[in-house]
Parts: structure tokens; C-alpha cells; sequence
């Protein structure tokens, strides 16, 4: 057998990939999480969310019915969506606290997160 020598072309460099980001308009800040009990109730949340995960991560490895597994799916589904909901729901409380005057871009900002989470 002969040895052949293979030559490559040059990789080119990977094109930078289109990244969405929303912008806000440099006038206002950027919205953070929420503070104070939303943001331990967000957290407990999510943490309690991730402990179901690891709990049907064990049912499927246990071969475990499979209602039960889509059971518990549907659950960790509606815990997430519930810790959504309460740190968009903080970020109102905070923004109201704050006496922040409520445009018509705010009330469209506010229904957008919302459906993002249904």
C-alpha cells in the first residue's frame, strides 16, 4: 500500500452567529430579577423543579409506567411556568413600589413576558 498525503483547505473562520438580544432604549434600565421574598420564592421554585427532573430522570432509568413519568413531566412543566410567573410578577411589585409610571411600551412589555411564559 502507498501513503497518500492529504491536504485540507484552511478552515475559514465561523461566521459570528445572529444573537437575539433585546434592547431597551438607553433611557431606561435594564430589567432585573426580582428582589427581596420574589426572588426566594423564584428560587425555591426552580430548585424544586429541578428536584422533580432528577426524580424522572430516575423513573426513566427505572423503567418506570410511563403515565407516571408524563405525570410527573406535567408537573415540573407547571412549576416552571409558576416561578415565571412569580418573578414576572416581582418585577411588577418592585417597578410599583418604585411609583414607576406605566406606559403603553410597559403594559406591552408586561403582556409579552407573559405569553413568552404560556
Amino acid at each position: 500500500m502507498s501513503e497518500t498525503s492529504h491536504q485540507f483547505a484552511p478552515r475559514r473562520p465561523a461566521a459570528p452567529r445572529p444573537v437575539a438580544v433585546e434592547h431597551l432604549p438607553p433611557s431606561e434600565p435594564e430589567p432585573s430579577p426580582a428582589s427581596g421574598t420574589d426572588l426566594t420564592s423564584f428560587l425555591n421554585r426552580v430548585r424544586r423543579a429541578q428536584g422533580q427532573l432528577g426524580g424522572i430522570l430516575r423513573m426513566v432509568e427505572e423503567k418506570r409506567d410511563l403515565d407516571e413519568i408524563i405525570h410527573q413531566l406535567k408537573a415540573v412543566s407547571r412549576a416552571l411556568d409558576r416561578a415565571g410567573f412569580t418573578l414576572v410578577a416581582g418585577d411588577v411589585r418592585q417597578r410599583a413600589a418604585a411609583g414607576e409610571q406605566v406606559t403603553e411600551a410597559d403594559l406591552a412589555q408586561l403582556e409579552k413576558r407573559f405569553l413568552t411564559l404560556r
